[in-house]
């Protein structure tokens, strides 16, 4: 059994084919945390708990209660009683009170997975999974909590979340629910997380953990470019292949916060879930609370093993969509070939050159609708712009359809402008506060999502456009943070909800999409990369992964994504150079091959390719075709990184039963006097043979087995100038 209960010692063991998460009771009460880590017999939770140590339980030592509780570690703590580290709990009762008891009450396990009601979350059947609910009781306020546990066994996660229920007389405020702690002795760990700002999201930084508190969060209505809801403590010696790892991410698009926190006593304690600031919800006699997911994973090799095991998670119990394992349609997306200035000949001059190259979907990015000519208006007018597309969207998109290509369309459902037919029939569907201006960011505001009727009214202008139209793929762009943070819909004691309902909204908009229009390729945007998150990949199969299109500067943002996050799931396009950010040039032949290695697709004005171009874009789609299922569906290794060693980087691909695999290497800058780097490769049978082939046919192919190419290496020529790359094909070889 994956879960374990030892009767005798009082403790639970959640088992993976590799891992144990230890919990158990003391005194009857507490719920204590007592071991995470490479899988060990249940029996031996109990003694690694130093209940024998000063100052001992609270059973044993009462005049302690407080030396305990600051020290012992524990699966679910609470705020006002002595543990005086992050609280992942913190009650207001109407009198004002914020110390709460948690104490256990009784255990259920169920095989499969409860659904989180409202809310993305890993999914998984009575064969997949197992399901711990711990429930205790804050006997003062009646206030009643299941701490919910799945084990995903071979795929070596574990889930958290938190139901939160008022069984008391009156209404309590909840001000804090994490759903995720862990506690555990320090070894020098350092702390791994994902940073940025717009076009440089998710570099990856690593600093040493010291006393105190360390931190990434975001309160800007979004996971955000800035900081991301994932974090990893990692003892010094961790490599992509050696090391432990101990890694959350929090499946949610919004306010949140990871922290990790070193004490007096050496312990560490990482927590993880909803940011309290900006958040209060009141919970009525009667109400019930869920807090969004966190995910656990160990590695006890590495970062490349920790990235395999989130990888696997997710394809195979988080991403709902039917596209997941299908070959999404290479696109084109008009907006840095026309930005707002097009008609619906350009549009159609696009897709026809297009269509010839192999690309097979049109996608019309913003300034199709209202007067949305620049960035300053219209945004909430969706009805479709007749001066520019003449006859309408349903002629325009069956005019690509008629070509054999299929059409998409961009859509900032969330969001109005000043400027707006919307917004003068109904201003108080905005964020606001009465009586202040609101913050504008791109000159728009807000809509207040928190509210059903809003919900609904963006929704259905949303849905009539679908429904009138062929539309296959749809990009939902959301392009500011919230602030100013106030709703007309919401009473004064429940405005600390408004954060939180908005991302509730959002959810309810996207599932009732993808119910209404199963069929539909749903990509998710923020800005860029500014919402990408597990909450996002359970509506939508991808998202856009940064606006900053140059390959070179891709490197490190889709190395950081990846770290987490499958390949198939990165969108990823070749665009036009001078790159329209930073004004570099590269080889279009590696500005494909980076490409590649996420959902593949073009954003440039294909009819002012050269000839030579052009026919680089024809053996680009082949690619695609020929290496998909590999890249997408493949095992992730990182061999190099440019990020590090300022020089090149690679990285490459292992098909499931190891028989094939795609490398790609890519020489950033040219050095002098420099002889052939040799390249370890991962993942491949060592006993096996290989070939390996330059996909271009340049260089001659060579054989090798798996042992050599990953004990002593694949040696890679040095090419003239920067920016050059080569992709190659392996593949085994049969007897």
């Amino acid at each position: 059994m994956s879960i374990i209960y030892d009767k005798i010692g009082n403790t639970f063991a959640l088992n993976t084919c590799e891992t144990t998460y230890g919990v158990a009771i003391v005194d009857n009460r507490y719920v204590a945390h007592g071991y995470y880590g490479k899988r060990i017999p249940a029996e031996d939770i109990r003694c690694l708990l130093r209940e024998e140590e000063a100052p001992f339980t609270p059973g044993k030592n009462k005049r302690e209660t407080g030396g305990f509780l600051d020290s012992m570690w524990m699966e679910f703590p609470e705020s006002g009683m002595g543990d005086f580290r992050e609280s992942a709990f913190c009650l207001r009762t109407e009198s004002g009170y914020r110390a709460s008891e948690l104490e256990y009450d009784r255990f259920e396990i169920v095989q499969g997975k409860p659904r989180l009601l409202g809310l993305p979350a890993t999914w998984g059947n009575e064969e997949d999974c197992t399901t711990l609910k711990l429930y205790c009781q804050d006997r003062l306020t009646g206030v009643r909590v299941c701490l919910l546990y799945t084990v995903f066994e071979d795929v070596d996660a574990i889930t958290r979340s938190v139901i939160v229920e008022n069984h008391g007389k009156e209404g309590v405020y909840l001000e804090k629910a994490y759903s995720g702690c862990l506690d555990m002795e320090d070894r020098n760990f350092q702390v791994v997380s994902l940073m940025g700002a717009w076009a440089r999201e998710r570099y990856i930084q690593r600093l040493p953990l010291g006393y105190g508190r360390q931190r990434a969060a975001s309160f800007r209505g979004e996971s955000s470019h800035q900081e991301h809801p994932f974090m990893a403590l990692v003892t010094p010696e961790t490599t992509e292949d050696t090391g432990e790892v101990y890694a959350m991410n929090f499946v949610y698009s919004g306010n949140f916060i990871a922290q990790a926190e070193k004490d007096q006593f050496d312990s560490v304690r990482m927590v993880m879930g909803l940011h309290p600031d900006e958040f209060c919800w009141k919970l009525e006699p009667g109400d019930t609370f869920t807090a969004p997911e966190v995910v656990m994973v160990y590695s006890d090799q590495g970062f490349g093993k920790m990235t395999r095991l989130f990888h696997r998670l997710y394809r195979n119990h988080l991403i709902r969509s039917p596209y997941l394992h299908k070959e999404r349609p290479i696109l084109i997306n008009n907006w840095e070939a026309t930005y707002f200035q097009f008609d619906e000949k350009k549009l159609l001059d696009i897709a026809r050159e297009s269509r010839k190259l192999g690309i097979e979907m049109m996608v019309m990015d913003d300034g199709w609708f209202g007067k949305r000519d620049t960035d300053e208006s219209s945004l909430g007018d969706w009805q479709v712009n007749e001066g520019k597309l003449k006859g309408g969207l349903k002629k325009l998109a069956e005019q690509v359809n008629d070509m054999g290509m299929k059409f998409g369309i961009w859509f900032e459902p969330e969001m109005v402008s000043p400027d707006s037919d919307l917004y003068r029939a109904h201003p108080d569907w905005a964020i606001q506060i009465p009586g202040r201006d609101i913050t504008q960011v791109r000159q728009q505001y807000v809509l207040d999502l928190s509210r059903q009727e809003v919900v609904d009214g963006v929704y259905e202008m949303v849905a009539e456009i679908l429904r009138n139209a062929p539309i296959a793929y749809v990009k939902w762009d959301m392009n500011r943070p919230l602030c100013t943070l106030g709703s007309l819909g919401l009473p004064p004691e429940r405005m600390g909800e408004l954060s939180h309902r908005y991302m509730l909204g959002v959810y309810q908009m996207q599932e009732r999409l993808t119910e209404e229009f199963p069929d539909l390729l749903l990509e998710n945007c923020s800005s860029g990369g500014g919402r990408f998150d597990p909450g996002m990949l359970y509506y939508s199969p991808q998202i856009w992964c940064s606006d900053d299109t140059d390959a070179v500067e891709r490197l490190a943002i889709q190395e950081g994504t990846a770290m987490v996050y499958p390949l198939s799931t990165m969108g990823a396009h070749v665009s036009a150079c001078p790159n329209h950010i930073l004004g570099r040039v590269t080889p279009f032949e590696t500005r494909g091959y980076v490409a590649l290695a996420g959902t593949f697709g073009y954003e440039l004005d294909i009819t002012k390719l050269s000839e030579e171009e052009k026919e680089m874009v024809k053996e680009q789609v082949r690619l695609y075709h020929r290496y998909h299922k590999v890249i997408a569906d493949g095992e992730y290794y990182r061999l190099d990184s440019y990020r590090e060693n300022e020089r090149y980087d690679s990285w490459m691909t292992v098909s499931q039963d190891r028989k094939e695999a795609v490398l790609v290497y890519v020489q950033v800058l040219a050095e002098a006097n420099k002889k052939s780097r040799c390249i370890r490769l991962k993942g491949l049978d060592e006993k096996a043979m290989y070939e390996v082939k330059d996909v271009t046919g340049r260089e001659k192919a060579v054989c090798r087995s798996g042992a050599a190419l990953m004990n002593a290496g694949f040696r890679i020529l040095p090419e003239a100038g920067d920016f050059r790359s080569i992709m190659y094909e392996i593949r085994m070889k049969t007897v």
